[in-house]
């Protein structure tokens, strides 16, 4: 599966990328039929320190699901999108 990592507003370290490509190919053991996985990283401007947002956007044949979540790392909301 391929995965497209979209970071808006800053650049994505080595060790989040691969964190971010090893939940994305777990997901592959629930539906072998996802053809990519689109993850967009963005910040929000909230008040509160969860301002880390994730979006993850799997592409399958007839309708993609996304999935996202607001953390206060990236890391976490990763875990908590591809749980989802």
């Amino acid at each position: 599966m391929i995965t497209n990592i979209q970071s808006i507003g800053f650049t994505a370290s080595e060790a989040l990328t691969s964190f971010i490509n090893e939940k994305t190919e777990r997901l592959g053991q629930f539906l072998e039929s996802i053809i990519s996985s689109e993850v967009s990283l963005s910040l929000d401007n909230a008040v509160s320190g969860e301002n880390k947002v994730c979006n993850i956007r799997l592409v399958i044949p007839g309708n993609d699901l996304l999935a996202s979540a607001q953390c206060k790392s990236f890391e976490e909301a990763t875990t908590k999108a591809s749980d989802a």
